[in-house]
């Protein structure tokens, strides 16, 4: 394909991906409802703990910001929603490209880095209540917790997004093992600079008193890390033994 034919196919692919978009947020838009309650758990748990109405609230300080934070959680629900069809567009522009090799490479990212996003959202989604809780205990007595509905959303968005690509981490370390730019014995010589990225990571995802949850979200991913070794370690056990099989591939290593 021409460079121009490439573009073209480029701006159809990201029509569809945004029309599959909006669809899923006008969806999103009417059943946020349950999510919305389930988001502002924390808040309502707060109040009853402290036994006073209304001490822990969810603020809308302007006249559309009811209306804002609903698009906002309708555009969070919407991306989840048209994620498949997100995906397939990006691998319908990039396959043809591909050789079988690199074709089998990228289904195998992809097979095991949406699980694990998804895992590392819900590990945030577990330690989120507790975190917000644990903040609220440090309001002195008699105050009140009025939550702005902007930096609400933003915290836990966020939060879900970081751990979600942490969790992917790994994977890219296995490809880049497959891939022949890094063996499992460097991945795991790393392995302490490795602990200490993921401590000094979960420490700054958590509040500093809230050690549970910090150890909560570094032992997966330290597991994670070490499953990314051994799986790398056995490929280059692999390769090797290829290797030593075929003189051809001997000469070349």
């Amino acid at each position: 394909m021409s460079l121009g034919a490439h573009l073209l196919e480029l701006r159809r692919r990201f029509l569809i991906s945004a029309a599959a978009l909006v669809v899923g947020m006008i969806i999103a838009f009417f059943i946020a409802d349950p999510i919305i309650e389930l988001l502002t758990e924390p808040i309502r748990e707060i109040a009853d703990r402290r036994g006073i109405p209304n001490s822990a609230l969810l603020n809308f300080g302007t006249i559309t910001g009811g209306f804002d934070f609903r698009l906002r959680m309708a555009f969070s629900i919407g991306i989840f929603i048209a994620a498949p069809m997100l995906l397939y567009q990006v691998w319908a522009f990039i396959m043809p490209g591909l050789t079988r090799r690199e074709m089998k490479y990228t289904l195998g990212f992809l097979a095991a880095a949406i699980p694990l996003f998804f895992a590392g959202c819900a590990a945030g989604w577990f330690v989120m209540p507790n975190i917000i809780e644990l903040m609220s205990t440090f309001v002195p007595e008699g105050g009140v917790n009025f939550f702005e509905y902007k930096e609400y959303y933003d915290f836990i968005f966020k939060l879900l997004l970081v751990l979600g690509v942490a969790f992917v981490l790994p994977v890219l370390l296995v490809m880049l093992n497959l891939a022949g730019m890094m063996s499992g014995k460097a991945i795991l010589k790393a392995w302490r600079w490795a602990i200490l990225a993921i401590t000094l990571f979960t420490a700054m995802a958590t509040p500093a008193a809230d050690i549970v949850s910090m150890f909560l979200l570094a032992i997966p991913m330290v597991v994670l890390y070490f499953a990314a070794v051994l799986i790398a370690m056995i490929n280059d056990r692999r390769v090797a033994k290829r290797r030593a099989a075929d003189p051809v591939l001997g000469s070349l290593s």
